[in-house]
């Protein structure tokens, strides 16, 4: 893998400290939406009713998936909203090999799944990487992304919501975390702040999960935070509930997904987002062939939900939300 430089992105101790929201700072619950509808036409819905229009140079945050992965949010759902925003898919590589670490198989991989047949496509961290300032500094000092994160000033974090192995579920803080994270990113946020080198991040003294999960779920909210204070009221969150596995897209064999698909969840509040998701899945009854068991078994394997309550404290969002279903508007 080629080694790529890092620069420092200078933003003043002002912005870090009063951009973005503080929704935790408030007692009134942040707005959730939610349609039971996953077509192109129910994202583009879902997106206005946030009441937020995308301008300037549009990011669209998805996972491209794994070669082998069927999971992945396709290209023909999510193409109306591209489109509606003038967007362009932004990706970066990974950290475990695999079809997405280096640059020259993920290019592979994203034609193969069809995304720049139809969308611009930008690999943020192809050609280096950038650090962001981070709020909460437990674990991170700053945040590893793409360095062309800089090249945008909107992004619509379209989240695959669905299990991990490593952090028990992914969604938009995910996606904001570890999706935006350079190579060298990911490995920060896994090691807890120990380490960038893709060769040490796994070994069991550098590995998050091998000390404790709570510093890695701890670091991907800080580092969540850093994307969502890097863009201040320009970027907004959603969670398609299809396809949910209790493997994440970056598995190249998932298992099937047990559990039938819900709909659409859509906010400004990261945090809101992600925990009205886990209160539908944790909440459902299920039945034989639509079963939530196997995902809420392995979200708390992981202790995954305690993402969310981290974020509230850290003040990236609020757990507390008014959940409003477009469908009856």
């Amino acid at each position: 893998m080629k080694t790529l430089k890092i620069k420092n992105v200078l933003i003043a101790a002002t912005l870090l400290l009063t951009s973005g929201t503080a929704f935790a700072q408030t007692a009134t619950p942040s707005k959730v939406f939610f349609t039971r509808e996953i077509s192109p036409e129910s994202l583009v819905a879902i997106y206005k009713a946030l009441g937020v229009e995308a301008k300037g140079r549009v990011a669209v945050k998805i996972s491209t998936g794994e070669g082998g992965n069927t999971h992945y949010l396709k290209p023909t759902l999510i193409r109306n909203l591209v489109e509606q925003v003038n967007g362009t898919i932004v990706e970066c590589n990974t950290a475990y090999g695999g079809t997405r670490q280096d640059p020259a198989k993920h290019w592979q991989t994203i034609h193969e799944h069809g995304f720049d047949s139809i969308f611009a496509v930008d690999l943020m961290d192809e050609s280096g990487q950038i650090r962001i300032p981070v709020k909460d500094r437990k674990h991170l000092n700053y945040d590893i992304v793409g360095e062309h994160l800089a090249n945008y000033t909107f992004m619509i974090n379209l989240a695959h919501f669905k299990g991990h192995a490593m952090g028990g579920f992914g969604g938009v803080l995910k996606n904001a975390s570890i999706g935006v994270a350079s190579t060298a990113g990911k490995c920060y946020i896994h090691s807890a702040g120990k380490t960038d080198d893709p060769r040490l991040a796994w070994t069991p003294e550098n590995l998050a999960a091998g000390k404790t999960q709570d510093d890695f779920l701890e670091s991907m909210a800080a580092a969540a935070q850093a994307v969502h204070n890097y863009f201040g009221q320009n970027i907004v969150y959603i969670n398609v509930m299809n396809n949910m596995s209790v493997d994440c897209d970056c598995d190249g064999h998932p298992a099937k997904p047990e559990l039938k698909d819900m709909g659409i969840m859509a906010s400004l509040d990261p945090v809101a987002v992600d925990q009205a998701c886990l209160d539908r899945v944790f909440n459902y009854q299920g039945k034989p062939g639509d079963d939530n068991k196997p995902l809420i078994q392995r979200i708390n394997r992981q202790h995954g939900t305690y993402i969310t309550d981290y974020a509230e404290q850290i003040g990236l969002g609020s757990k507390k939300y008014t959940l409003i279903d477009i469908d009856k508007q």
